[in-house]
């Protein structure tokens, strides 16, 4: 607890207080160069304490466009430094000239912050099909179609008539199989959304049918007021025709193995099977599909004889840049990923949480092209 709210809340408002002293410093200088010394320090310590308080909650949309306005002051700040140490005295020309007048009145981040901001509600908005083609040396019959959807968290954040239309769309992709791996609702969903979002997902045509991972937010565990119990979200996910995977291994037809795992998250309480243990008695002649709403234990899953992992959760980063920092703490962000045998495709989800604003990655669902045919099959792992 004492590592997140030094992560979560004391390091962003120690950042915004620092950041906001040299920014409103440079304004007081640039608009107000007779202000009394007295009065530039009541006005500076006023706004340090207030951005610092405003970025406290690390997961407020108020804090996220402050901290996205002050990092921006910040690069200013030393690309500003910078350009001084190159230029010198010299001349400068009319571009650099009006850069410099923007940035030492203060404008510039708050035209570079409202630009950034007004594309990540626009990205937000708009939904991509991304594909990966994965091949196999195991001997199957078929090539085969997957669609994966996760963290759609339904009914706080994106158009509902979005994820009708992609329904449709997906059902013209005439998938084998649709895997829905977790957060397609959260603590923000109300009932009436829970079951709607389930009865679009459960319309989707597909050969194997529509199986689903419970996510980190889908029971709403981090709520006081639930708007469902966990027993009305389950009957409305089976009521849609959903099979839900909850350390549960399934085989689809006569090369496929599908299994879902229980959440990270709620398995450290409940005690979650581990691969091995989920797969111990699995046929691995046919193609191993993992489900996992986090995307963990990916060295587990190669050992267990898992082909392919699916995961969501991350969102990309969603905010730059948490997605860039992730990545350099080890964790799989996005994209695809090799451990061992296995293949690993993290989503960044079907929308955002949290925030209106998507300023890193994009908002998606996945086709996976499973190509076991010699024909246009990538080349095989290493």
């Amino acid at each position: 607890m004492a590592v997140y709210y030094l992560i979560f809340r004391a390091l962003p408002a120690a950042f915004a207080g620092v950041c906001s002293y040299f920014y409103v410093r440079r304004v007081l200088a640039f608009w107000k160069p007779d202000l009394k010394k007295s009065g530039a320090g009541l006005l500076t310590g006023a706004a340090v304490l207030a951005s610092a308080a405003l970025c406290s909650n690390f997961w407020s949309a108020r804090a996220m466009v402050v901290l996205h306005f002050l990092a921006v002051s910040l690069a200013a700040d030393l690309a500003a430094a910078l350009f001084r140490k190159i230029l010198g005295k010299r001349k400068e020309n009319r571009l650099l000239l009006g850069a410099g007048l923007l940035y030492r009145c203060g404008l510039m981040p708050v035209l570079v912050t409202a630009a950034m901001l007004a594309y990540g509600a626009f990205n937000m908005g708009r939904v991509v099909r991304t594909e990966y083609r994965i091949g196999t040396e195991k001997e199957l019959g078929e090539d085969y179609r997957l669609v994966l959807i996760t963290d759609t968290h339904y009914g706080t954040i994106q158009d509902r008539e979005l994820l009708k239309e992609k329904a449709r769309e997906i059902s013209g992709e005439e998938p084998d199989l649709v895997v829905l791996a977790g957060d397609i609702v959260e603590e923000g969903t109300s009932k009436e959304d829970m079951e709607e979002v389930f009865r679009v997902l459960g319309s989707i045509k597909s050969r194997y049918g529509v199986y689903y991972v419970y996510g980190n937010h889908d029971r709403q565990p981090y709520t006081d007021r639930p708007s469902y119990a966990d027993s009305e979200l389950a009957e409305a996910v089976r009521r849609n025709g959903i099979i839900i995977l909850e350390d549960q291994a399934v085989e689809l037809g006569d090369d496929l193995l599908l299994a879902g795992r229980a959440d990270a998250a709620r398995g450290r309480l409940s005690g979650r099977a581990s691969p091995e243990e989920l797969l111990r008695d699995a046929d691995k002649g046919r193609f191993v599909i993992m489900a996992d709403h986090q995307p963990v234990e990916a060295a587990e899953n190669a050992a267990a004889g898992v082909d392919l992992l699916l995961s969501g959760h991350t969102h990309g980063g969603q905010m730059w840049p948490i997605g860039v920092l992730s990545e350099l703490f080890g964790t799989l962000n996005y994209g695809e990923y090799r451990e061992g045998g296995c293949r690993i495709i993290v989503s960044s989800g079907f929308t955002g949480w949290g925030y209106p604003f998507r300023t890193e990655k994009h908002c998606e669902y996945v086709v996976v092209e499973l190509l076991f045919s010699a024909r246009d099959r990538p080349e095989p792992l290493p």
